[in-house]
């Protein structure tokens, strides 16, 4: 990892070659890998799946809001990685206490993966990066608004200034809730009556993370909501930075560009 500054601008030197890191953040897991860095990861979330083969070895430290400390100290890592949104500030002031480096990450918009990329030491793909946003912003996009609910029991949706809300507005579907700011619970909102937040709505998305909607939710809320299109969305593809941003914007692109192919999504 070269020297660079993280979200909150505190520097990081280039790691030596003997760099042990724990990712807390399953996106940037991913990312590490892709890098040519996943020997150098000792330990993860549960969550981090991706590239599925690869972490199988990786030892898990339990979620990304209750990760097991004493076992994260007793791998001894040189560097852990976080997130803002995904985990939380107690968590970052006790690795602090214990670990050298704490690299936190804040990425808002698509446009944020060209500076994880520099931040972990990465050519990154810039230019294809670059091209899938240029893709999307070639086109006139219908502009929708869309209730995307993460949370049921409560149901819970995205701000506008997340970056799932900016992601999905690189094809014209705003999120029906403003922004909530750069941290805090305004960013994933709670809904108090669903009835109300659906009248605000063009269409009702329903995330597959990190709530696992399935068909049967899709067609609990269609039949609640006749007449709001109700579909299943892939959640890696729009809210996992790193690697799976370029094709989670080709998703999101042949979405709305083929309305067929939004209606023949899994359990729409």
């Amino acid at each position: 990892m070269n020297a660079w500054r993280d979200a909150e601008g505190t520097p990081h030197p280039r790691a030596a070659a003997d760099c042990r890191i724990v990712s807390l953040v399953p996106s940037l897991t991913e990312l590490l890998f892709a890098l040519g860095l996943g020997a150098h990861v000792v330990g993860r979330t549960g969550f981090c799946i991706h590239p599925r083969d690869a972490v199988r070895e990786v030892p898990k430290l339990g979620g990304t809001k209750d990760v097991n400390l004493d076992r994260l100290r007793r791998l001894q890592p040189t560097h852990v990685v976080i997130n803002v949104d995904e985990n939380e500030a107690p968590l970052a002031a006790a690795l602090r206490s214990m670990v050298p480096h704490v690299i936190v990450t804040h990425p808002n918009a698509p446009e944020d993966n060209l500076a994880l990329y520099a931040l972990f030491g990465g050519p990154g793909s810039h230019a294809v990066q670059r091209a899938e946003l240029d893709a999307c912003a070639a086109r006139a996009w219908p502009q929708e608004r869309v209730l995307y609910l993460i949370w049921k029991d409560p149901w819970m949706t995205v701000a506008a200034d997340t970056y799932i809300g900016r992601t999905l507005a690189r094809v014209g579907w705003a999120v029906t809730h403003g922004p909530g700011g750069e941290r805090g619970a305004a960013r994933y909102p709670r809904i108090d009556t669903l009835e109300d937040a659906v009248t605000r709505a063009d269409r009702l998305l329903l995330s597959s993370e990190p709530f696992m909607f399935r068909a049967p939710h899709v067609a609990e809320l269609q039949q609640r909501f006749p007449a709001t299109p109700v579909h299943l969305v892939d959640g890696e593809m729009t809210s996992w930075y790193g690697v799976r941003a370029i094709e989670g914007l080709r998703y999101l692109r042949a979405l709305r560009a083929d309305p067929a192919r939004l209606a023949a999504q899994p359990g729409s």
